[in-house]
């Protein structure tokens, strides 16, 4: 069974399954592609002159006081072969920075034992989209010509630990455990060989990770916070067997039996069973055994609760201190130009046409100089009058600009106009109204991000949490820290501060800051809500207060 990632957060007007499934959270050529609404909204029939939110493009009504059940089947959407969840991820990391671990779940037990069954249940039981099942079938060796030749005869012993890659596995789970992305090889067990496309697994609060070997390896062990033994009569493992390898795996009934005699029986009893010792939890029959399932949801949820952490009131009260603007903000310089830029900006009676007309050219602005902190080399070229001339080239091998959606999207025409070859990556981060922290619904990025020098973008940044957030993604996925630039137009002080802090070598470039972040966490004096006063949708909500 090859190795697949259970369906996760994402946002009703997401293209991509959120990083779950087959397209992964990069796009399949490496280019990401364009948000798409959800099939459930209805494109507008006439066109519009200003453009529209991709969250918010037609009106919501506000349910309040909603019941529990109607709260739990909101978070998900069936829309054709895609569940979509509407739950985002809550922090990873403290205000530091600093990454807390995923709870990893251990499933061990015989061949055809119900691991699976047992995994999926404690996935359905946690009610929790942001898990990961990573199977140890994943991870067997790449045969050679002879083994391909004894495979095809049943006389490879795929039961045995030299069949597996416990280097890579090791490798996988252990980077799955502090959050970083993994690819995980798909193994075809037709043709006993690796497909030549990988499954991406990225952002998991809850790693299960599954195997008939899961306990066998020293390594592996220290990386399981909880260790479940599946024990199911050896009659049903072998019936099960018979009937998964005949009908899926198109193998003989008389091959089937000299395998399970010959390798899978002595493996279980040699390397398997011993194990037994090392579970926290041992499970008789299965997926069957609803209080032993109970009892594993239980402890996980317990363990959950005990890692969150909330962010954004410790943020938003960060403020200097008394302490100078940190060394990594860069504020463009205020010229009147600017200063009469920000004069409209800020002006709450400054119509929507105008406010996009001049937030266009201080992100222009903000671009420009942005540039100039990008790697730059000296060279030597001749005119067209031939005097040879000393100039500069941005030295990089690939910038990626990368918009906080909604408000950071508008950004992404100006940067596109001051650098012409740039890719663009999204990531959805939105606020919990019941908790008021960010959460993590979407994300698409190139595969060669962790290669380029990234811009991220985001309108305003105000106590910083959905930029940390953002930051943090971007690490996950190797993008080395110092070749992060935060843009942004206006930013708040405690923002300021809590990012630096957390991540001293990200660059922040923006065009001014303002002290205050009130207890709404708005900038004071700041601009207002720039995605509603940019897309238009401040007007739904006068009318919903209407």
């Amino acid at each position: 069974m090859s190795a697949f990632k259970f369906e996760r957060a994402s946002s009703a007007s997401s293209e991509a399954d959120s990083g779950s499934g087959d397209d992964q959270t990069e796009g399949g050529d490496g280019e990401p592609g364009t948000l798409q609404s959800a099939k459930l909204i209805k494109e507008p029939k006439t066109p519009t002159k200003f453009p529209l939110s991709p969250s918010k493009a037609f009106p919501k009504k506000k349910v309040r006081n909603a019941s529990k059940s109607e709260n739990k089947s909101s978070r998900v959407h069936h829309t054709g072969l895609r569940v979509l969840y509407t739950a985002g991820r809550p922090p990873w990391y403290n205000t530091h920075g600093e990454l807390k671990d995923a709870f990893v779940i251990g499933v061990c037990g015989g061949s055809a034992s119900g691991k699976t069954t047992v995994a999926n249940r404690i996935i359905e039981e946690l009610d929790v989209p942001w898990v990961s099942l990573l199977s140890m079938d994943s991870f067997y060796k790449v045969l050679g010509e002879k083994e391909h030749e004894a495979a095809n005869r049943n006389e490879y012993n795929f039961d045995h630990p030299d069949a597996f890659d416990f280097e890579l596995l090791t490798k996988t789970l252990r980077r799955l455990r502090v959050g970083k992305k993994v690819d995980v090889p798909v193994y075809n067990f037709v043709s006993h060989s690796r497909e030549p496309q990988c499954k991406t697994i990225y952002g998991a609060n809850v790693v299960i990770f599954e195997g008939i070997m899961a306990f066998t390896n020293k390594d592996l062990l220290p990386l399981m916070d909880l260790k479940v033994f599946v024990d199911t009569d050896s009659d049903i493992r072998l019936a099960r067997r018979m009937k998964r390898d005949i009908s899926e795996r198109g193998r003989a009934l008389e091959g089937v039996l000299k395998q399970y005699n010959k390798f899978v029986k002595p493996a279980f009893e040699h390397w398997i069973a011993p194990t037994m010792s090392c579970a926290d939890i041992i499970v008789p029959r299965g997926g069957e055994n609803r209080v032993a399932i109970d009892l594993i949801v239980r402890h996980v949820h317990t363990q959950l609760n005990k890692r969150g952490f909330c962010l954004r009131q410790i943020m938003a009260n960060a403020g200097n201190n008394g302490h100078p603007p940190p060394s990594s903000l860069q504020v463009l310089q205020t010229t009147p130009q600017v200063r009469g830029i920000h004069t409209f900006i800020r002006n709450k009676e400054t119509a929507r046409d105008e406010f996009i007309f001049y937030s266009k050219r201080l992100m222009r602005l903000l671009f420009e100089y942005a540039m100039n902190f990008l790697p730059h080399k000296k060279v030597s070229i001749e005119t067209v009058q031939g005097v040879p001339y000393e100039g500069y080239r941005l030295d990089t091998k690939k910038i990626v600009g990368v918009s906080i959606l909604r408000a950071g999207e508008t950004m992404e025409q100006a940067l596109c106009e001051v650098y012409k070859d740039i890719t663009i990556g999204k990531i959805l981060i939105q606020t919990n109204l019941d908790t008021g922290e960010p959460e993590l619904h979407y994300l698409r990025l190139p595969k060669d991000i962790k290669e380029s020098h990234v811009m991220l973008m985001d309108a305003t940044v105000a106590t910083g949490a959905a930029a940390m957030m953002a930051i943090r993604v971007l690490l996950d996925h190797d993008v080395q820290e110092e070749n992060i630039i935060l843009l942004s137009m206006l930013m708040g002080d405690s923002g300021v501060h809590s990012i630096a802090y957390a991540f001293p070598k990200v660059k922040l470039v923006t065009t001014a800051v303002d002290k205050e972040v009130n207890e709404k966490f708005h900038i004071v004096p700041g601009i207002g809500n720039f995605g509603d006063r940019y897309f238009g949708t401040d007007y739904y909500e006068k009318e919903e207060l209407s």
